[in-house]
């Protein structure tokens, strides 16, 4: 399959100058969708020859399982005990204000569609991406109190968005009769059973892991790959019960600390790894759909793509932090990095694999893929630039509140 050589072949690249490219303010993301779009334009019928969105679902699906694990097991848990009351106006308040603002924004952009198909369109875009925004997560210049609050958010609100975007999948689909039991049902099953099965492996795992550590009965070697097998697990188990496995692997990320604090140290670097492999698979591939796409975007597209990435964005977030003390850099600074990607592309693809056929669908599609493209080069580009000047506003880590 060719566009699996050029991927090889451009990754091998990549690989290579990936130093200076991390100097620069490119990021993998970007990289990658350029490269799809211009093998788009060299090979237009490239993604009718053996690339679907199958494929895609697959491998984002997989990526973003084992980001989240990451992400999580590298928590520190006695901090976020510290900052859990950010996390928690950001995935409550905020993410509930944005889902609104997003569904009024859609219906007054996009008057065709019903007030439903607005809905999914705002919980797809409503989950933040911990894979583009990761360089501010990791970087020392940034308060640790913003870093790990924006990180949980991440972590959870595209498991969270599950629930609300089914239920206004079976609105949509007129099936209103019984719409409450359904979505009561999706509460249980999506958010009750992924943290049942993200508790109960993460404990386990790490339980076990621990133990072998001590009896130094396990190769240094197969941590890794002990750990890797953690949220592919959570995954599996997920689908058979009917669980969110994004939940489930966030949830076992967190626990696995309980029983092998040195999971984060020992065992990550593989899944970051294997898991960084996957997303660059995903933006590559994406990268190939966004350009197929390109001649069907217009200005109403653009226009709630800017604003889901701004005031539907900045807003929630800004009235979710009142009474937090925070500054007012902090609160743009939060607002304005709140990055859709692998999150929203996963949940796009989950809505099409629905195959309701609902009038509203081609809108939806597109505005997903427009406002994931710009994000992933408006805030790719804006990472390194928004980090510095929030770092000389704040001056110190303790002037990030006022």
């Amino acid at each position: 399959m060719i566009s699996l050589a050029i991927f090889l072949l451009l990754l091998f690249f990549y690989c290579l100058v990936s130093r200076w490219i991390e100097r620069t303010v490119l990021t993998g993301p970007i990289v990658f969708t350029l490269a799809g779009m211009l093998v788009f334009a060299a090979f237009p019928t490239i993604l009718e020859t053996g690339i679907n969105e199958e494929i895609l679902f697959r491998l984002a699906e997989i990526g973003l399982v084992l980001l989240l694990f990451t992400d999580a097991s590298r928590t520190n848990l006695n901090l976020l005990r510290q900052i859990g009351n950010l996390s928690a106006r950001l995935l409550s308040v905020g993410m509930l204000l944005t889902i609104v603002l997003g569904a009024v924004t859609a219906r007054l952009v996009f008057p065709h569609l019903t007030i439903w198909e607005a809905g999914i369109l705002s919980t797809v875009l409503a989950p933040t991406d911990a894979g583009l925004g990761q360089i501010i997560v990791e970087s020392p210049r940034v308060p640790n109190s913003i870093r790990q609050a924006l990180n949980v958010e991440a972590g959870l609100n595209d498991g969270l968005s599950v629930p609300f975007m089914m239920f206004f999948i079976a609105l949509a689909a007129a099936k209103v009769e019984g719409a409450a039991t359904s979505f009561l049902q999706f509460i249980v099953e999506q958010l009750g059973y992924g943290v049942v099965v993200g508790a109960g492996i993460g404990l386990a795992g790490g339980w076990l892991l621990g133990l072998a550590s001590r009896k130094r009965s396990i190769a240094e070697a197969f941590q890794k790959i002990a750990v890797v097998a953690l949220p592919l697990l959570c995954l599996e188990v997920s689908k058979m019960i009917g669980a969110s496995m994004f939940i489930a692997a966030f949830v076992a990320g967190l626990a696995v600390q309980i029983g092998f604090k040195e999971a984060g140290k020992h065992s990550i670097e593989f899944v970051e790894e294997w898991g960084r492999l996957l997303n660059l698979g995903v933006f590559f591939l994406f990268g190939l759909v966004a350009m197929r796409a390109l001649p069907q975007f217009n200005l109403s597209l653009t226009l709630y793509a800017v604003l889901s990435l701004t005031m539907v964005r900045m807003l929630p977030v800004a009235i979710a932090l009142v009474g937090t003390r925070l500054s007012l850099a902090s609160v743009v600074f939060m607002g304005w990095f709140g990055p859709r990607g692998l999150a929203s592309i996963v949940l796009g693809l989950v809505y099409l694999q629905q195959e309701l056929n609902l009038a509203g669908e081609p809108t939806i599609r597109l505005a997903v893929i427009l406002t994931v493209f710009l994000s992933i080069f408006a805030h790719g580009l804006s990472a390194s630039p928004g980090i510095s000047v929030y770092a000389r506003t704040i001056v110190s880590p303790d002037a990030a509140q006022s």
